[in-house]
């Protein structure tokens, strides 16, 4: 017979608006991130740093936004990040050198929509 375990508690992000998806990433080592810090993939090894303008390593390109909080410090360590959906603008972290016009045009392209709510 099966046999189920309690997974968590999910709990809905108030920045993450609508209907969105998303994938478990590997975070590299030396870090430690806020939740909804924009991410970029390193091209050599397709682990995730925060996005900054001026790297070369091809993480300068926005990739994702991380969902939760992670302290990498130790070592690398698997995420969950947004992949494509509607995100408040004003709740991202961005990285040295983005700006949310440089983000938003890059991210448009993965189907990751930047608004900023009302109400």
């Amino acid at each position: 017979m099966a046999k189920y375990q309690d997974e968590g508690t999910f709990i809905q992000k108030t920045w993450a608006l609508g209907h969105w998806r998303a994938r478990k990433v590997t975070i590299k080592q030396g870090q430690v991130l806020a939740e909804a810090t924009v991410l970029g993939k390193i091209t050599a090894d397709s682990k995730y740093i925060k996005s900054l303008k001026a790297a070369t390593d091809g993480s300068e390109v926005p990739d994702a936004i991380l969902s939760a909080a992670v302290d990498a410090t130790a070592g690398d360590v698997e995420a969950i990040v947004y992949i494509a959906g509607e995100f408040d603008q004003d709740a991202l972290v961005l990285g040295t050198g983005h700006t949310l016009g440089s983000v938003d045009a890059v991210f448009r392209t993965k189907s990751i929509w930047l608004v900023k709510p009302m109400g």
